[in-house]
């Protein structure tokens, strides 16, 4: 399949995941990936638990980012206006989505989170929904080490096709 050409918004958990399989250069450096403040707090306050040696250099990931966009209460309204389940997300899903939602261009979302996926579902954004190890190998990159379960297409798909049916009653 050939590599997504728009925007690529990242969670927390894809950036941390990318770090930690030496995948963040390849990523960043053949889409325009872009996130939120909020994720990019909680990846360098270690929102996640990791070790030291897994550190994320701040300076380095703010210039990595083609863009960080800001917090806007009023679009993180209209988000939980339009689906109601956003109000429940972690911080960093919760802005991420309440910005999605104010775009009008092609992006796709990469976050294993099962209350995120859920969300995309029910706002029939499905199809904006991809995995981690997708991108990657679009682009031709091998993590090493290898990514675990929930950044695999398999996890991704097997994932999107229960919470499909919890949704709507019917898989893909």
């Amino acid at each position: 399949m050939p590599p997504h050409s728009g925007p690529l918004l990242v969670d927390t958990n894809a950036i941390l995941e990318c770090h930690r399989t030496a995948s963040w250069r390849a990523l960043v450096h053949r889409y325009r990936t872009e996130t939120v403040e909020k994720c990019v707090e909680e990846t360098l306050t270690g929102f996640q638990n990791r070790r030291p040696e897994q550190r994320i250099d701040q300076g380095a990931l703010r210039q990595s980012l083609a863009a960080i966009h800001s917090f806007s209460e009023s679009a993180l309204a209209q988000a939980v206006a339009r689906q109601p389940r956003i109000a429940g997300l972690d911080p960093g899903e919760k802005h991420l989505w309440a910005h999605a939602l104010t775009r009008a261009d092609a992006w796709v979302l990469c976050g294993p989170d099962g209350a995120s996926l859920r969300i995309g579902i029910s706002l029939g954004l499905r199809d904006r929904l991809v995995s981690l190890e997708g991108l990657l190998g679009d682009i031709g990159h091998r993590p090493n080490p290898p990514l675990k379960g929930q950044y695999t297409k398999r996890w991704h798909e097997d994932k999107l096709n229960a919470l499909a049916i919890l949704e709507t009653g019917v898989s893909r």
